[in-house]
């Protein structure tokens, strides 16, 4: 009998034309790890979320067919009873919780079901441990990073022991090594006590191998299944290439029969090549050393309240053009640094200058002229029905803001769109959204906090064109992030942080360079034969370099 049983399942949200699921037929067995992939808006999140009984118990809409969890529909089972058997983890972990302390968030869920008193506290001991949650266990919820926040969310679900747990993009706020922890621990909860997990997931090269099963969708449909993941990737390679991690990408371009699945994998192909330790030139930034640096910190400390120092002795300068990508550990004071830059947040000690400016003593509305700050959640910047609308808020009080308001939209392509309202596009166009508004006054700095957040590849290589295309007009930018494979494709900087300080800082071919953790899949392919690799075009052009010296060596005799 089938875990999860889904039958002719077609849903329309409120007020919308187009159904978000069409005619939906999927058994899942139990103990079974599935994998959702597909576009932003293809329907990934509908489906969790009607499996879960959120769709149509709490979005309402027009909802034909049915979903069962071990033949019960779910429609018709009482909270309680979903609880004990349903475990569900939306994209923003915020909305799902509701105490203002991390202990009383994790017993939350066992005291609406009525957990006795010692098996609440031992559950609490287990998942506190489980996800490393044992020293913020007394703290506030509001003082915890965006990341620990998505793993308290995580614990809250885990805590109440659901036989089915469903993800959609768990690690999405979480650093490398957090975020490996976490599919570690699925992986144990699936293999270990048979728990049926169904997850949805953008950044691939973290979880494909865990999967037993791999659910393509698109627009509404399963478009493909699969237990063969090497029958999947050729699929992929085929249709959906675009949808492709770095590494199967990669090979999908390469003559080579199998794409790899793991780095581990790829580097058995390509154990025969020969090797040639080729150091790739750096590109520099144009005339960065005949210009004033745009942002220069020197020895900045920030302290809040409680007492504890987030920031410590930072210096830090960042040039014209410079893209920069900031990584860390969660609460290793990212998003901290982000603030004191933007004005919403002052240093107790050192010096912030923005184009040779002291911002100590200026209003954050005034530092927004000088550096436009974009927060995790770009939703938090967006108020107004239209796009449009959007754009011309921003540029309130200036001189042809229709003309400039027109340039920006046509800049971003977001002319279909000029009409709509920005809560109705997908996460990609959100952030292009809240993007051109920030523009709009014109600053020389960029602050970034995780905007590849929620963005499918293709999505993601949207922005990464629109916010090079910005660098080659000497906007600089500082963007805080987990997504590796990101900055190494379009960022020329990389810091990185650790307990408030700066660990490293200095060229992506420098620091990324067989990194631990926060080196791209490309580079670690590459490890120990071409050293600063990390851009696929560039692993492109060095593989394609070896199976061309291959050959020759193979028709010469040598």
């Amino acid at each position: 009998m089938a875990k999860i049983k889904i039958s002719s399942l077609t849903y329309t949200y409120p007020e919308k034309e187009e159904p978000a699921l069409k005619d939906i037929d999927l058994e899942i067995k139990e103990g079974e790890f599935v994998l959702l992939i597909g576009e932003n808006g293809s329907g990934k999140s509908s489906l969790l979320r009607a499996i879960a009984g959120i769709i149509p118990d709490f979005y309402r809409g027009d909802y034909k067919g049915e979903v069962y969890i071990d033949n019960l529909k779910v429609r018709k089972m009482k909270p309680k009873e979903k609880a004990g058997k349903i475990g569900f983890l939306g994209q923003d972990p915020e909305s799902q919780i509701f105490m203002t302390k991390v202990e009383k968030e994790l017993v939350f869920g066992m005291e609406n079901i009525l957990l006795p008193l010692p098996v609440m506290r031992r559950r609490v001991a287990e998942t506190a441990a489980f996800l490393n949650l044992g020293e913020y266990i007394h703290e506030s919820v509001d003082k915890l990073s965006g990341g620990m926040k998505q793993r308290l969310a995580l614990a809250a679900v885990m805590a109440m022991q659901p036989e089915v747990l469903l993800l959609d993009e768990p690690t999405s706020q979480l650093d490398p090594a957090s975020a490996e922890e976490i599919f570690n621990i699925l992986k144990r909860l699936n293999e270990e006590n048979g728990i049926t997990v169904v997850l949805a997931e953008q950044r691939l090269e973290r979880c494909l191998h865990l999967a037993d099963r791999i659910i393509v969708m698109d627009e509404g449909k399963i478009s493909y299944i699969s237990s063969d993941k090497n029958e999947w990737g050729a699929w992929m390679a085929e249709n959906k290439a675009f949808l492709l991690p770095p590494l199967l990408k990669l090979f999908s371009r390469l003559p080579f029969e199998k794409i790899p699945f793991t780095v581990k994998e790829g580097r058995s192909l390509i154990a025969d090549l020969p090797i040639k330790c080729v150091f790739l030139k750096e590109m520099g930034i144009r005339g960065k050393n005949a210009c004033s640096p745009v942002l220069e910190m020197d020895k900045v400390w920030f302290t809040y309240s409680g007492g504890r120092e987030v920031l410590k002795n930072i210096s830090l300068k960042v040039f014209p053009g410079e893209f920069w990508a900031v990584f860390g550990e969660n609460g290793a004071g990212k998003t901290t640094l982000l603030k004191n830059i933007a004005g919403l947040l002052k240093p107790q000690r050192g010096r912030i200058c923005i184009k040779g400016e002291n911002i100590q003593f200026m209003k954050a509305s005034e530092i927004a002229r000088k550096a436009g700050y974009l927060p995790q959640n770009p939703d938090d910047y967006l108020f107004l029905p239209t796009v449009e609308e959007e754009i011309l808020f921003s540029l309130e009080n200036t001189e042809n803001k229709e003309e400039k308001t027109s340039q920006l939209i046509e800049k971003f392509n977001l002319e279909p769109y000029a009409a709509v309202n920005p809560r109705d596009l997908s996460m990609g166009e959100r952030q292009k959204t809240a993007l051109a508004s920030i523009l709009a006054l014109n600053p020389d700095l960029l602050l970034l906090d995780e905007p590849t957040r929620g963005l499918d590849y293709l999505a993601k290589e949207d922005l990464g064109k629109c916010l090079k295309m910005l660098c080659r007009e000497s906007k600089s930018i500082l963007m805080v992030s987990h997504d590796i494979e990101f900055a190494a494709e379009y960022a020329d900087k990389v810091l990185i942080m650790f307990e408030g300080e700066i660990a490293a800082a200095g060229s992506k071919y420098e620091i990324m360079n067989n990194a631990l953790f926060y080196s791209p899949q490309i580079n670690r392919l590459l490890s120990g034969r071409v050293d600063r690799v990390v851009t696929l075009e560039e692993g492109d052009k060095v593989i394609r370099a070896f199976l061309e010296d291959k050959e020759e060596k193979k028709f010469s005799g040598g």
